[in-house]
């Protein structure tokens, strides 16, 4: 069934900038189960955000600009999409500081049979303009207009609290995910972290990059969940779901012409959730005087379906080194801080 609609709609003022893009589910974009790929939901999530900030960055006369992707907020996948539905992403601008622009998405999906539309996805990330002369040159954000004082209050301690986030992922990031040294899961013990462990190399082409030359951040995250959801599916062999991804940091930029080795490991299980650490690291092959790097990490958590789309237990990972003993714990810290989060949301909305 063809499907027409304006695939970016533009609605500005002084006080409110905000863009919306849509399209049609296809079987592409999904698993042999028919459920989007959460990676497919995250792609389309950083294009909105990148066309809302580069229109915003580029919005008074001054140095043209694209926005490149520095940070994306924790998002969770708040219900399936799948084939045929429509996904309707709407970006909004909702701070500015000096050098940097906060950008907050919803994701609807529509059935186009019923018309009934929920929300599937929330999210907020975080863009830094640079120039198109000089990709090193990070330019001035033309200041964004607030209704309210407050609004501008709360987008500074969501700024500084992103910012300090930021340095701390950078202080812990030395770490190396080494390869499997036998890649014959017959010999490994099954629920455990190698056995699981997966990475994807990919050759960046052109088609990945911006104008500037470099990765699109939605072709990272798209990636990242793609070997996120290979290491739950040989977990628990089950059919999978994206749950939530925590905030992903882009530490450098990836060039045209790098290699990246795309690593993931499951890290946590509870009784019905993984949570698998992503890590990209870049190799610019054509750039001897320059060594590999780290790109971008993450943690991404899933959780198994049945046939029937209802959640299933997830077998426990059993860990081994003292490694894997202190990214399970850490893992289940992060875990418990989300649950008590979430029942903290619960308890503060007003009984009837």
């Amino acid at each position: 069934m063809p499907l027409f609609c304006f695939p970016f709609g533009l609605i500005t003022s002084t006080i409110r900038m905000a863009s919306q893009l849509c399209r049609i589910m296809r079987p592409d974009d999904a698993n042999i189960a028919g459920n989007v790929h959460g990676g497919t939901i995250l792609k389309m999530i950083e294009e909105a955000g990148a066309i809302i900030s580069t229109r915003h960055c580029n919005s008074q006369k001054g140095e043209t600009c694209v926005a490149a992707l520095a940070r994306v907020e924790r998002t969770d996948f708040l219900s399936p999409m799948c084939i045929g539905e429509v996904a309707h992403v709407s970006a909004e601008i909702t701070y500015t500081s000096k050098h940097s622009v906060e950008v907050q998405v919803t994701v609807m999906s529509e059935n186009i049979l019923t018309g009934a539309r929920r929300v599937t996805n929330k999210a907020a990330l975080w863009y830094v303009p640079l120039s198109l002369k000089n990709v090193d040159k990070v330019l001035e954000v033309p200041p964004l207009v607030y209704t309210r004082k407050e609004q501008e209050e709360e987008g500074r301690k969501r700024y500084e609290a992103q910012k300090l986030e930021r340095m701390e992922t950078k202080w812990k990031n030395g770490d190396i995910m080494q390869p499997s040294i036998n890649p014959d899961r017959q010999t490994k013990e099954p629920y455990t972290v190698s056995y699981s462990q997966s990475t994807l190399i990919h050759l960046v082409g052109p088609s990945d990059c911006t104008l500037h030359g470099f990765v699109h951040g939605g072709v990272t995250m798209k990636l990242m969940d793609e070997v996120a959801g290979i290491v739950a599916a040989r977990h628990c062999k089950t059919n999978i779901v994206t749950a939530s991804v925590d905030a992903i940091n882009f530490h450098d930029k990836i060039r045209k012409g790098c290699v990246i080795t795309i690593s993931g490991r499951m890290t946590f299980t509870s009784n019905k959730s993984m949570e698998i650490e992503v890590l990209v690291d870049a190799d610019p092959v054509a750039l001897h005087s320059q060594e590999r790097y780290r790109a971008a990490s993450a943690f991404v958590t899933y959780v198994s379906l049945s046939k029937e789309g209802k959640t299933l237990p997830v077998p426990q990972l059993l860990v081994e080194t003292e490694e894997e003993k202190k990214r399970f714990e850490e893992g289940k810290g992060r875990y418990l801080q989300m649950k008590a989060k979430r029942q903290a949301q619960i308890d503060a909305v007003p009984q009837k």
